[in-house]
């Protein structure tokens, strides 16, 4: 297969949307973006060169957040969008001009799939995947504003408990940048539980080359945002899974009351 130069075209017509919905008719204030929450490779790229070994670990997708995504917007009657294919086609959280858009390698990882990569057929990946589902995004946030519905952004990740020989300590984190409005909370809450090791942005950061989802969808809009990560040991299975969506819904349930008992949630909230 020439990966390099690529196929004619991306997703074949076996091939599903990469933009998934759970709940689109939510009332929660909450929209869940799930940006790695799949691990499908469009049929013309076969296997990227990789082995199922490599398919099926963290470098191809976030473990286990399908599933608690899926059950806390269920909980909370929330809108989720959600990205089905493999962030190593083209990672659906990261401005498509930096180097780990299209990642060459990831983690320690080569993806053959990916080298001698041409223009064209990186802009492909970026035309069938990543602009439809923050398209997508977008639509939804417009949409609500033009009903009046207050939209408070909140991506979902999991990260691997082990990272280049690091052994990360943490259980959950918050991932922010400009927001000082609902990471505090989070954090918070989070503490609160007594039972968890608390990143506070960790074991990632939110930044405008790093990130896409949280500074175009949360930061320019103005909307009230964090990111959530889960360990991905937590939620390996699926009693893990209902469990930290449960522990999660009862925290955004009640970050929800406290935002509407100090001040009427709006569709936008300024930042500061």
């Amino acid at each position: 297969m020439n990966y390099g130069g690529g196929p004619s075209f991306l997703l074949a017509s076996t091939d599903v949307s990469p933009v998934l919905e759970h709940n689109p008719a939510g009332r929660s204030p909450f929209l869940f973006t799930c940006d790695h929450y799949g691990r499908l490779i469009p049929s013309p790229l076969g296997d990227l060169g990789l082995p199922e070994g490599e398919l099926v670990r963290h470098i191809a997708w976030d473990i286990g957040i399908a599933g608690v995504a899926t059950q806390l917007s269920d909980l909370l009657g929330a809108h989720l969008i959600a990205q089905r294919y493999s962030r190593l086609v083209i990672d659906c959280n990261r401005p498509p001009h930096v180097a780990s858009s299209v990642p060459l390698i990831s983690e320690a990882t080569t993806v053959p799939g990916n080298e001698g990569l041409s223009r064209e057929a990186a802009e492909m990946r970026r035309a069938q995947i990543f602009d439809p589902y923050h398209r997508r995004i977008d639509d939804i946030i417009d949409e609500r504003a033009r009903h009046g519905m207050p939209t408070v952004l909140v991506s979902l990740h999991s990260f691997t408990p082990v990272y280049a020989g690091i052994a990360r300590p943490w259980h959950i984190g918050t991932l922010y940048h400009r927001d000082k409005a609902l990471p505090p909370l989070l954090l918070k809450h989070l503490r609160a539980e007594g039972d968890l090791v608390v990143g506070d942005n960790e074991p990632y950061a939110v930044s405008d080359e790093t990130d896409y989802t949280i500074p175009v969808h949360g930061e320019q809009r103005g909307l009230m945002n964090s990111g959530i990560e889960i360990r991905q040991d937590l939620i390996s299975d699926q009693a893990g899974e209902t469990a930290w969506a449960e522990r999660l819904a009862r925290i955004l349930g009640e970050i929800e009351a406290t935002l509407r008992a100090e001040a009427p949630i709006k569709g936008r909230i300024s930042l500061g």
